[in-house]
């Protein structure tokens, strides 16, 4: 527990017991799920946490509130490691009213389907909410990413309640660089929306922030042009960084052999160069890199005429994220009937803004010297 601002305090907690978030992503230094409260003549509950800590959380949240009563339990987003202790809460604090939108009250009774809650307040885009001397404000973000999720803006603070933006995997009591697991967070649960992502930077630019309160990671309170800056890069395809990734996938090595082949080519040409097994690597960072660079090599063998499955999954995983503005380079091997080639234009089909470099390496099943001769060809085609 500590002090946000005079007034705000966090009450959220650290969850080291999980292994994946949300079912599928690698967290090794665990998550943070956050909340706070706001304390004037009106007393506010933002969000709840996961299930598992429902007595830490509520422990907290009592500290916090020091013998007073909650009026507002305001639900920002019902996913359920932020929802699912509502109706535990309302136990203990029956008279709280619950404040979301209309979506938000939908869901809630689709998760909790015998419970009755008491007291709610239906809110629309733009409305306030008076505690005092605070102004609540609530800012829509449909699809930032579902479709009940709002934004609460504090006028007096100056503080910016971000539901599940500017999150980032990791739990508080761990240090590490925000960048790297806010992107992994970020591109992973949030890609697919960022249209969406970049109605609500319009929204957000019309506000005075001075501090970001997210329901996962840090809160963030310096230099926040940095954070807002790499949130519009992501969120409208933009390379982050000049280089090249590299996913391969290799049966007996002679694929592997050609991506290090290209590797090392790139990097003769002065291109920074990441690369990738994919079948032996978190395919999260990988789909990460592929939206950080600008340029990117698919590297895959043949495989009952379609591609190795490791592959079909990363391309399906780009494609799901609405993958879009690279420069992609293909090598295919296959020892009868290459037709990986095929395979992957017609997957990337509907997505935009990919440019496919000539020429694209054929290998039939080992390297040859025309191989080599390709692969130097299609490095300089990348790279243009």
């Amino acid at each position: 527990m500590k002090n946000v601002t005079k007034d705000i305090i966090y009450v959220g907690v650290n969850d080291h017991k999980i292994d994946l978030f949300e079912g599928q992503y690698i967290v090794p230094n665990g998550m943070a799920y956050n909340s706070y409260v706001i304390l004037d003549e009106k007393v506010v509950v933002m969000d709840t946490v996961d299930a598992h800590f429902f007595d830490e959380w509520i422990g907290n949240v009592k500290e916090a509130l020091n013998g007073r009563l909650p009026d507002y339990l305001v639900v920002q987003h019902m996913e359920p490691d932020h929802s699912a202790n509502i109706i535990n809460f309302l136990k203990v604090y029956p008279e709280t009213v619950v404040v979301g939108n209309a979506q938000t009250f939908k869901m809630m009774h689709q998760f909790f389907r015998d419970a009755e809650i008491k007291n709610t307040l239906v809110v629309t885009n733009g409305q306030k909410l008076e505690l005092g001397k605070h102004i609540l404000n609530f800012v829509f973000a449909p699809m930032v990413h579902w479709p009940e999720v709002m934004f609460t803006y504090d006028e007096v603070d100056k503080v910016l309640f971000s539901a599940d933006a500017f999150g980032k995997f990791g739990a508080l009591d761990v240090d590490e660089e925000w960048a790297c697991e806010a992107r992994r967070y970020y591109i992973g649960i949030v890609g697919k929306y960022g249209m969406q992502v970049q109605a609500v930077l319009k929204k957000a630019a019309t506000l005075d922030i001075q501090t970001i309160c997210p329901l996962h990671g840090p809160i963030l309170t310096e230099n926040l042009g940095y954070y807002l800056n790499l949130y519009d890069i992501w969120s409208s395809y933009k390379p982050e960084k000049e280089g090249v990734f590299i996913a391969y996938t290799s049966v007996y090595g002679h694929t592997k052999e050609a991506a290090y082949k290209m590797k090392e080519e790139l990097e003769a040409l002065g291109a920074h160069v990441a690369i990738s097994d994919l079948a032996r690597s978190d395919m999260a960072e990988n789909v990460e890199d592929a939206h950080k660079y600008g340029r990117i090599v698919l590297a895959t063998t043949t495989y009952n005429m379609e591609i190795f499955p490791f592959m079909n999954f990363f391309i399906t995983e780009l494609i799901e994220r609405n993958y879009q503005n690279k420069r992609i380079a293909i090598i295919e091997n296959g020892t009868w009937a290459p037709n990986a080639k095929n395979v992957i234009l017609k997957k990337f089909e509907g997505c935009k803004n990919l440019t496919f470099v000539e020429p694209v390496v054929t290998i039939l099943s080992s390297l040859t010297k025309e191989n080599e001769e390709q692969i130097k060809e299609a490095a300089k085609e990348l790279l243009k």
